[in-house]
């Protein structure tokens, strides 16, 4: 069964006497695993189609599955215990906040679930283990490079067991290497099971993906798979910079 699946997906915005149709029948599905780029210049409609698949918003027109249930006609309380339970978010500007640890950063998720303090601790030291943290718990956003700063966003958007992680130009704030290097921790993980959907402007940045879908105008114009870069090799070739948290 796809984790996600779009049937003639739409989305309208009125504005005034005028109606912009920023989506305009989208047909995708994507399968449990795949690590999927998504492409296109400003106004193609990508931001639309992951606001829709990130379950913040609603569709005008088409039907949205989400790991099989049928979140498009959902309220927006409805989509948003679907978002909290089955959505990973990182962000280009991180969204850390910058008062809290890194530990309680990554917590975050979990305050809306009644779950305990203590569970809340283990799972968030497990997830900053996951993604190289685990010496770092204690240290504010301030404290942090971009790079690790985006790890504890990923350590964030882990806690929760998603089906899927949305990344939202995820590497857009961040210098060459550390970009390979976040890129290489979501291979890592995609190898792992999670499904990656990466909302990028930059080609180079969706060769790490091993699916290309490129909108135009909003609509789907093309869908490609290609064999990713690895980006673990590519940092082989690249200088060290002060920057990196490898």
């Amino acid at each position: 069964m796809a984790i996600i699946a779009t049937e003639e997906l739409g989305k309208d915005y009125h504005l005034g006497p005028h109606t912009v149709h920023a989506l305009r029948g989208v047909s995708v599905s994507i399968e449990p695993g795949e690590f999927v780029a998504v492409m296109g210049p400003s106004g193609s409609g990508k931001s639309t189609f992951m606001n829709l698949l990130g379950c913040l918003d609603r569709p005008s027109a088409g039907r949205y599955w989400l790991d099989g249930q049928d979140v498009a006609r959902l309220s927006r309380d409805q989509l948003a215990t679907v978002r909290n339970a089955k959505i990973g978010f990182v962000f280009q500007m991180f969204n850390l906040l910058p008062r809290t640890s890194a530990l309680e950063n990554v917590e975050l998720p979990l305050l809306y679930g009644g779950i305990s303090s203590r569970e809340r601790r283990q799972r968030g030291r497990a997830r900053l283990q996951a993604v190289g943290l685990a010496d770092r718990e204690h240290h504010h956003p301030s404290q942090l490079s971009g790079g690790q700063q985006q790890r504890v966003a990923i350590a964030r958007a882990l806690v929760n067991d998603p089906a899927v992680i949305l990344a939202d130009e995820p590497t857009g704030n961040l210098d060459t290497r550390t970009s390979v290097e976040i890129l290489a921790l979501l291979q890592r993980l995609n190898r792992q099971g999670l499904t990656i959907v990466l909302v990028t402007h930059e080609p180079d940045i969706a060769n790490y993906a091993s699916r290309r879908l490129v909108f135009r105008d909003g609509r789907l114009r093309t869908d490609d798979h290609a064999e990713p870069l690895d980006a673990v090799e590519a940092l082989k070739s690249l200088p060290e910079e002060d920057e990196a948290v490898a």
